[in-house]
């Protein structure tokens, strides 16, 4: 909060709003006074010239703007070296998701080392995929399978959605992608007529949904979310 411009009166009076407790604004002073070096040190810090994979999701918060409670995403960024081991790259807050506002992260990502990405899974940021083609040509982008198929059954009436879902899960657990396509292809002849709107997401992002099936079951597993 200090850091995106907030006072330490600010602070205090926003700790109260939300959960009820007071803390001086000496105090929250004291703590940022403490703090700020050592998170500008670990923002700053040198990264591995390679991630095997990058995890890019969204934790939401509330914070006080002009008098009103509102809601604002940290993009936590979350990296699997060559050596299997994770690790937060970064977390950047946002004011809107746009090409701009990605290619400050990965521009940021390449001045501390990184030199290539291999695969980059997301959950349909805004303005990404035109960002990181220009900074990582090389990256693969696997969208989130998981966020797809949530955001597919929001739509679906109770009364449909075991069936739904089921004729789904025929998509991205097949074999490979020819396969997969074409279960997309039937679940949309099946389900079309009433649920169109819920698919059609499916084939418009399929280049990005798909990337996954170029890897064996194991490495396809950890790509399915951005969550992992």
């Amino acid at each position: 909060m200090y850091a995106r411009g907030m006072t330490t009166r600010d602070i205090s009076d926003q700790i109260m709003d939300l959960y009820g407790f007071e803390v001086s604004a000496e105090l929250v002073s004291k703590i940022t006074n403490k703090l700020m070096p050592v998170i500008k040190d670990w923002q700053e810090r040198p990264l591995h010239e390679i991630y095997t994979f990058v995890f890019l999701d969204a934790i939401y918060f509330n914070v006080r703007e002009d008098g009103r409670i509102v809601k604002k995403a940290a993009y936590v960024i979350i990296g699997v070296d060559i050596d299997g081991i994770k690790d937060v790259l970064g977390i950047y807050v946002g004011e809107v998701e746009s090409a701009k506002f990605w290619m400050g992260v990965l521009n940021n990502l390449k001045n501390r080392g990184v030199k290539d990405i291999l695969v980059a899974s997301i959950d349909g940021l805004s303005g990404f995929e035109q960002a990181i083609n220009a900074t990582f040509p090389q990256t693969m982008i696997q969208r989130c399978i998981i966020h797809q198929i949530r955001n597919t059954l929001k739509y679906v009436p109770h009364k449909d959605r075991k069936e739904f879902a089921k004729d789904l899960k025929t998509i991205y657990t097949a074999l490979d992608e020819k396969t997969g396509y074409d279960n997309l292809t039937n679940v949309i002849n099946k389900w079309g007529d009433k649920y169109y709107a819920s698919l059609r997401s499916w084939e418009k992002n399929w280049h990005l949904l798909s990337t996954f099936f170029q890897f064996s079951d194991g490495v396809r597993k950890i790509m399915y979310t951005t969550t992992s």
